[in-house]
């Protein structure tokens, strides 16, 4: 019986997917023999933490890693606090059913959800497996018409990267927390991620900038008039007397040129030889040495895959890894693209047909192809039996028909304008060199170049050009036209120019760059970048600067410890291995057990199994020779050889060093003297390592700390001082030896904030006794007789009668405000409940998850984003006045995913009735006896409910 008519006769069938967003969509595409019901991600995972392991596991070796390493590496799997009542839904839902499908999606781990699903539901009805890879009427029934069964080795798979991570995560992370400090975290990509990212930083910091000189011309032919033809050019010094003039690409990171260049004997022209031979040109002859035209070609870019959207969307629309990801899967869910965690870069027939209908829809039959583009991923490995990411449908819609808004319809128009580029003809031109030579009053000879491009048929450059990393390249459709000139032709120099360059570093990584980095490595998946950054960025091991990220000095002490005694568990070619060997796993070559347990115990053991599967795999990740490789648990079990203090300092110079403590990064400077302590400064969180030199250094050292000495109040005679405290600088007394500080007879010392204009190294002793005069007394109501303060809280300036306080409006209006003008703002009506809603400080944009305004506005506790649903302050590293869209929409995500703040609830009093009376019980014990006689007479104790009884046994 196929499954249609199975439903047809009356059976039910319940498909779970993992989203409340999939299922609604897919419901209205199934009739009413369905229910469509969705798990919310994954029910259950390794437990998260001591509390989470079961009862009767506690006491077992292995518990705290949640892996038993003795018995195959069995997972102990629990189900997801959060996730209880909805598994016990599922189960309810299945009761009815006749038949589960289930719809989670088609990769690892989808599959690894699905299995998960049916480990917990134990049905006792028929379960097939449902994939698609749109949520389309059409995919969704052929997928209903076609099931599979589960993918084991899918399974295997997944499961063994989750207990590979745990292990790694789990047993690495603990010598952070010891040697480093605590709350750190590592694993097997972030920690690999960190490592790229504090090695780009180390090149920027060793690197040594150089200084070349060239020059600029601007020649004219003489002709005039038309405008297709421009009269003039620029073009740009090449060659001195035959020897090519040095680039920036000639030099070295130290400054210095490169071997080959300095052997081809590359002229290195400095300021004055530039500017010399500038005015000896001044007034030469120049004429056209040659002229090179060649054809210009340009094919379409393949169809979106993960990685390559993820670049994208950086590139164009300024969304981080993580938004694009987000925004991605609610089109998805949606019905509007593909699946959009995939490797691959084909198309199905069905996608091309309709990318070729639009191409000639909407530019023409000029503009396609005679054959259809066909497209090969160039991942290693691509295991996603996957389309690329493109308009879902037999059709696509046009961005305007979608009726999306915001970052959904830009990333939806992103991936439409792709999909039908891929299938249009190349664009053709021809690009054009330009040789020009003239010799200077010295007898120098001079040689320019001018490059120029030309576009005759702009083919998919008319639906779409690719974004690029460096933001001075040129794109695609960029065109620079030249006059027509043929050799021999006579030019003046309108103008000549000595310009000057210096080398730069090499840029930082973006998260465009850093992905693509990490998939040319070929280490991690796709489908985990997202998340990745997302950790290195949560866990302040990375921070951004604009777009760019930049390392952390935490991140510089963390990765140096895993390089010196972790090496291989950080190296770049070992982490790649890792992946083969996981697709391997997948694929059904290699078993999962006898990898982690080489893995984690080594080779040659008793517990490694000797050579268990191939010698080259990365599961021999210790650092050992011979016959015996040891493993991770070797490699964490004896931690004496690591120097805590060692790996978290770094020289800056002149004898200073940067030193990374529990509190943050601070300079060192020992005293001259060895009996006297030396200086210390703590270093600014956001500081880029590159940007610490020793003069910099030198600065915080020199810069006051502790308490500041104003001078003393000649009132009161008592020292006044100013100090940096928890919640900003202040101002206080110091009151005299011996004044009781506790007790009825206590005496505190007045204390004032500064005000926001005011500094700690700029603050006066008269500035701090018109802070301590406060509260001032401004007058007496004269129709109350009440007195009138002016006083400075925790929310700012205000005015206080009696219980009635009044908002003022600047800090120094509570020196200035006369008893008239506090009248009148008493005369005012009080506004009741919230003060007026102060304007946003910034406006972000559309979150693409909520699909709301987001602003930055000025609260309570500081400055922060909200959608009008979700607030989310700001943290340490952001700044209101930089702070992106893309951020904003990271910290809305973040504080959505924590779910709603849970209130303690005080425990409810017993009533005051007595409990009825009940015949004496048998006889009690000592200890009961005791306990009897602490409760009260008159109260009755609580009865637990049902649901608390069950909480309780649970």
């Amino acid at each position: 019986m196929s499954p249609t008519s199975e439903t047809a006769n009356g059976g039910r069938r319940l498909v779970i997917v993992e989203s409340p967003a999939k299922a609604k969509t897919i419901k209205g595409y199934l009739g009413p023999g369905y229910v469509v019901e969705a798990s919310v991600g994954h029910i259950r995972d390794l437990p998260n933490g001591a509390a989470e392991v079961p009862a009767k596991y506690k006491g077992e070796p292995w518990a705290r890693l949640g892996v038993n390493v003795d018995h195959d590496f069995e997972p102990l799997y629990v189900v997801n606090s959060d996730k209880k009542d909805q598994v016990k839904k599922l189960k309810s839902l299945l009761a009815e059913s006749d038949e589960l499908l289930l719809a989670t999606d088609e990769d690892r781990e989808g599959e690894a959800i699905a299995w998960h699903l049916r480990e917990v539901l134990k049905p006792k009805v028929p379960v097939r497996r449902m994939v698609f890879h749109e949520i389309t009427k059409h995919a969704i029934q052929e997928a209903v018409n076609n099931p599979r069964d589960l993918n084991q080795k899918l399974v295997d798979a997944q499961e063994t990267r989750r207990i590979l991570d745990r292990l790694y995560g789990y047993e690495v992370s603990p010598v952070l927390w010891k040697k480093v400090m605590p709350r750190l975290s590592a694993g097997r990509v972030q920690s690999v991620a960190t490592r790229l990212v504090v090695e780009r930083e180390r090149e920027r910091m060793a690197f040594r900038s150089a200084e070349y000189w060239d020059l600029t011309g601007t020649f004219a032919t003489g002709r005039t008039g038309d405008t297709s033809d421009p009269g003039t050019f620029g073009a740009r010094l090449t060659a001195v007397d035959g020897r090519r003039v040095a680039q920036g690409r000639d030099f070295g990171s130290d400054g210095q040129l490169k071997a080959a260049s300095a052997t081809a004997q590359v002229l290195h022209l400095d300021e004055a030889t530039a500017r010399g031979l500038a005015e000896g040109l001044r007034d030469s002859a120049f004429s056209v040495r040659s002229v090179e035209s060649k054809p210009y070609r340009r094919s379409p870019y393949a169809p979106f895959r993960t990685t390559t959207l993820q670049q994208e969307a950086s590139r164009k629309l300024g969304f981080g890894a993580k938004v694009t990801m987000q925004v991605a899967q609610k089109l998805y869910e949606n019905g509007f693209i593909t699946y959009m965690r995939t490797d691959s870069t084909t198309l199905s027939d069905t996608a091309i047909s309709a990318a070729r209908a639009q191409v000639t829809q909407l530019y023409g039959a000029d503009y396609l192809p005679d054959r259809p583009r066909t497209y090969s991923s160039k991942v290693k490995n691509a295991q996603e039996a996957h389309e690329a990411i493109r308009p879902s449908g037999d059709r696509f819609r046009t961005p305007a028909e979608t009726g999306l808004t915001g970052e959904r319809f830009k990333l939806y128009e992103l991936i439409w304008k792709r999909t039908v580029a891929s299938q249009m003809k190349d664009a053709v031109g021809q690009s054009v060199t330009v040789k020009v030579g003239g010799r200077s009053v010295d007898g120098r000879d001079a040689e320019f170049s001018a490059t120029g491009k030309i576009i005759t048929f702009h083919g998919f450059l008319k639906a779409y050009v690719e974004g690029a990393d460096d933001p001075n390249a040129e794109l695609d459709d960029r065109e620079r036209r030249l006059p027509q000139v043929a050799e021999g032709d006579p030019l003046t120099a309108d103008e000549l120019t000595a310009d000057g360059h210096s080398t730069k570093p090499p840029a930082r990584y973006t998260e465009a760059t850093l992905v693509k980095e990490l998939e040319e490595r070929e280490i991690g998946r796709p489908s985990t970048y997202a998340s990745i950054i997302g950790t290195i960025l949560d866990r302040r091991y990375v921070f951004k600067k604009g777009t760019a990220l930049v390392p952390s000095f935490l991140s510089f002490a963390v990765v140096g410890l895993l390089e010196k005694h972790f090496g291989r568990l950080v190296d770049y070619d070992f982490t790649a291995k890792m992946e083969d060997d996981l697709d391997q796993i997948a694929a059904g070559d290699a078993e999962s057990v006898p990898w982690l347990r080489r893995f984690y115990f080594g080779t040659g053991g008793p517990e490694g199994g000797g050579g268990a599967g191939p010698a080259a795999s990365a599961a021999d990740s210790g650092n050992g020779d011979g016959d015996h490789l040891g493993g991770l648990k070797e490699l964490v079990s004896d931690l004496g050889a690591i120097d805590a203090r060692g790996i978290s300092s770094f020289p800056v110079g002149d004898g200073i060093m940067l030193r990374v403590g529990r509190y943050g990064p601070y300079v060192e400077k020992p005293s001259d003297n060895p009996d006297e302590p030396g200086q210390r400064a703590d270093v600014p969180d956001d500081l880029p390592p590159d940007e610490l030199s020793v003069e910099y250094a030198e600065e915080l050292l020199a810069k006051p700390s502790g308490d500041f000495e104003l001078g003393t109040d000649p009132e009161t005679g008592r020292p006044v001082v100013a100090k940096d405290g928890r919640y900003g600088p202040y101002v206080t007394e110091v009151l005299p030896e011996g004044t009781p500080k506790t007790g009825k007879n206590a005496v505190k010392p007045r204390t004032a904030s500064l005000f926001k204009s005011m500094s700690l190294d700029s603050v006066t002793l008269d500035d701090a006794l018109k802070l301590l005069s406060l509260p001032r007394v401004v007058g007496v109501d004269p129709e109350s007789d009440t007195e009138i303060t002016a006083q400075n809280g925790r929310y700012g300036p205000y005015l206080k009668k009696g219980t009635d306080s009044r908002s003022l409006e600047s800090e120094e209006q509570l020196f200035t405000i006369t008893l008239d003008e506090a009248l009148a703002i008493y005369a005012q009506p009080k506004q009741r409940g919230r003060a007026a809603a102060k304007p946003p400080l910034k406006e972000l944009g559309t979150d693409p998850e909520s699909e709301k305004p987001v602003v930055v506005k000025d609260g309570r506790f500081g400055p922060y984003v909200t959608d009008g649903e979700t607030n989310a302050t700001l943290r340490r590293d952001d700044d209101v006045e930089t702070i992106t869209a893309e951020r904003a929409f990271e910290l809305l995500a973040d504080k959505r995913a924590k779910g709603p703040v849970k209130k303690k609830t005080a425990a409810k009093k017993t009533t005051a009735k007595k409990a009825p009376a009940k015949k004496a019980p048998a006889k009690k014990t000592a200890a009961k006896k005791t306990a009897a006689k602490k409760t009260t007479a008159k109260k009755a104790p609580a009865k637990k409910t049902a649901a608390k009884k069950a909480q309780a046994a649970e």
